[in-house]
């Protein structure tokens, strides 16, 4: 079996749950995630079984199926908890977001909206380990940069990572044009989904070619395009290979389902320096291990795994 230490390795793309599962709380309530499960998840999340019912002692039996979530993703009760099983996988770094989602459509308000003090304290306890990554409102832009820089200047924070494909919105709108600049001005990074999205939320916007305006006429941002693309690989490859200032992350996928033609790039000249690694909260050890499972070369699995990240985030 893979030695995982022997691959150090940085996950670009997770989320609260990682360190603080308490305050996650379950998105499945929410009827985006609930027909999500139903559907683009179906294969990856079984309900869990029907508890027994209650005893004579008193008290309801615990919600299964949906509104419990999906059982693997579960996390970490604590930065330390978390930073321990890096240790034992490998991992130098791992980003982890504030994120914010809108519902579109069901509810007309946030979905996620997590909390940037909690992560501010993993990065100091952890000594930077663990990346802090802010989001973004694009329907309260000035409460947002204020927060952005905020979570830079006060609590060490890298990167941005937001989902316009939750507010209706693609990336080259000009309401995500302020965050753009604020990013070059505090000389942090950039992220965010592209392709599809897993739950009901418009596709369109999603599409990869669409972040040209932004890596043209932000030449100095670092930008990652997040989740892969899909359905649109071949865009997403495109805006990797074109642009020096584009990267892009394979999280959000077990790495096993890749698309056949975004693995043959990532293991090209064309894609392997441009490749991030991310679990998207879908298990630190598993995502790793499959990725060390492809049949790609060795230099391509060091590029992506960690090598890469070193310089998008510019950790040296």
């Amino acid at each position: 079996m893979t030695d995982l230490t022997a691959y150090p390795s940085i996950d670009v793309m997770n989320h609260i749950l990682e360190i603080r599962r308490d305050l996650a709380g379950n998105p499945f309530v929410f009827r985006e995630f609930q027909i999500m499960l139903q559907t683009t998840f179906k294969a990856m999340f079984r309900p869990k079984p029907a508890p027994p019912p209650a005893t004579d002692e008193g008290g309801d039996a615990p919600e299964t199926g949906a509104q419990s979530g999906p059982a693997m993703l579960s996390g970490h009760a604590s930065t330390q908890e978390c930073l321990e099983d890096m240790d034992a996988l490998g991992y130098t770094h791992v980003a982890v977001c504030a994120t914010k989602m809108w519902s579109y459509y069901w509810h007309h308000d946030f979905i996620m909206d997590y909390p940037v003090e909690p992560i501010g304290e993993a990065v100091a306890e952890s000594g930077g380990r663990i990346i802090g990554t802010a989001s973004y409102n694009p329907f309260r832009i000035t409460e947002s940069l204020t927060e952005v820089e905020t979570c830079v200047r006060e609590y060490g924070f890298r990167y941005v990572w937001f989902h316009p494909l939750s507010f209706g919105l693609a990336p080259n709108d000009r309401r995500f044009y302020p965050l753009y600049a604020k990013c070059v001005e505090l000389g942090i990074a950039v992220g965010f989904q592209v392709g599809h999205s897993a739950e009901v939320l418009p596709s369109d916007v999603g599409r990869p070619m669409l972040a040209d305006d932004v890596a043209i006429e932000f030449p100095d941002l670092r930008i990652n395009l997040s989740h892969t693309g899909w359905p649109w690989v071949d865009e997403w490859c495109s805006m990797l290979w074109r642009h020096p200032n584009v990267y892009g992350d394979i999280s959000a996928y077990y790495p096993r389902s890749l698309d056949e033609r975004l693995v043959r790039f990532m293991d090209s000249g064309r894609g392997r320096e441009k490749v991030l690694f991310g679990t998207n909260g879908l298990g630190l050890e598993r995502c790793k291990r499959e990725l060390l499972e492809l049949d790609i070369g060795d230099d391509t699995k060091r590029a992506v795994l960690h090598d890469n990240a070193v310089r998008f985030f510019e950790l040296d």
